[in-house]
């Protein structure tokens, strides 16, 4: 199991691991667990600029199809292209091979908005 102590959550079940001004962002183990079986990732071009809350993709499961959101400003500087052909990658390892995208964050400061992990915990049990 990762240790999530070092990912921070917003309440749309996006988490955020931060190295200096690179922010790289993927879904929760719940968000994952609650879609089921993930069928189809999609999510923008690198270079894209997106705003703090943006629809920046979809993810489609079994069960649903559910709209990704950033949790930080920035722009697109890499995103995950093994999900293309292996979404399922998503279920297997949510936290860390199933990053989806990149950001260089032009806001460094929306961090402070996130959940910790034990936030996070305590808002999935209130939910």
């Amino acid at each position: 199991m990762t240790d999530e102590s070092e990912y921070r959550y917003a309440k749309s079940h996006e988490w955020v691991s931060i190295d200096g001004d690179i922010a790289t962002i993927g879904i929760s183990e719940h968000a994952q667990e609650e879609l089921g079986d993930v069928a189809l990732v999609l999510f923008p071009e690198v270079g894209r600029v997106l705003q703090l809350e943006e629809k920046f993709g979809e993810i489609e499961s079994i069960k649903a199809v559910s709209d990704l959101y950033a949790p930080v400003s920035g722009t697109i500087i890499a995103v995950n292209e093994t999900l293309h052909n292996s979404p399922e990658t998503v279920n297997d390892d949510p936290l860390i091979e199933g990053w989806m995208i990149k950001i260089s964050m032009s806001q460094p400061n929306d961090v402070a908005l996130l959940m910790d992990s034990l936030s996070y915990q305590a808002f999935l049990q209130e939910a």
